[in-house]
């Protein structure tokens, strides 16, 4: 009799409160510190060459050392490790050059986002335009950027803020523009 009433006085509540901290602790594992939803693995690219055509002609080549492809709910391709871009015209002559030492191409949108040391580059003309960061929207075809520019030309270096493009660099428009500084390959008398 008494090993019973020690297994009833003793070891029956000591099982109850085990069970009762048992049904009491509940968690969801998204709350949980470590847990974070799968990341997809990103496809690798190595010494790329790319060309990018329209109505069957070829209008750019693209190069980067290296490229992230993500297929997440915007598919985008990451180049962390510089890119250049050569635009050809309709004769297949390099027409514009453009560099950045970060691009992202957002795929849905036809939009690149540049950003780094941003130079494009018209080949015909001479003009060269420096930014921190340039948006390309291939829709369009513009460049556009808020952030602050510098365009070198054959007799003047403009400054401004916020400027829109056409992706071959043959007209530009400055949003706020600062001052132009004239070169001495305009003809201005030189100081001796």
């Amino acid at each position: 009799m008494k090993q019973n009433s020690f297994l009833y006085s003793r070891l029956i509540p000591a099982l109850l409160v085990f069970i009762i901290c048992c049904c009491s602790c509940e968690n969801n594992i998204k709350d949980l510190p470590g847990y974070s939803k799968k990341q997809p693995i990103p496809e690798e690219g190595k010494d790329l060459v790319i060309y990018m055509s329209e109505d069957a002609k070829v209008k750019g080549k693209l190069t980067s050392p290296y490229m992230l492809r993500y297929q997440a709910d915007t598919p985008s391709m990451v180049f962390p490790r510089t890119l250049h871009v050569d635009f050809y015209n309709d004769s297949m002559k390099i027409e514009n050059k453009m560099d950045a030492l970060y691009g992202k191409y957002y795929q849905s949108l036809n939009k690149v986002y540049l950003r780094d040391s941003v130079v494009v580059k018209n080949i015909l003309r001479g003009d060269t335009l420096y930014c921190d960061d340039l948006w390309w929207d291939q829709h369009t075809g513009d460049f556009t950027t808020d952030k602050r520019v510098r365009i070198y030309s054959k007799d003047k270096i403009t400054f401004g803020t916020g400027m829109i493009a056409d992706q071959n660099f043959r007209y530009y428009t400055i949003k706020n523009m600062q001052g132009s500084i004239l070169t001495s390959k305009n003809g201005l008398p030189k100081n001796n």
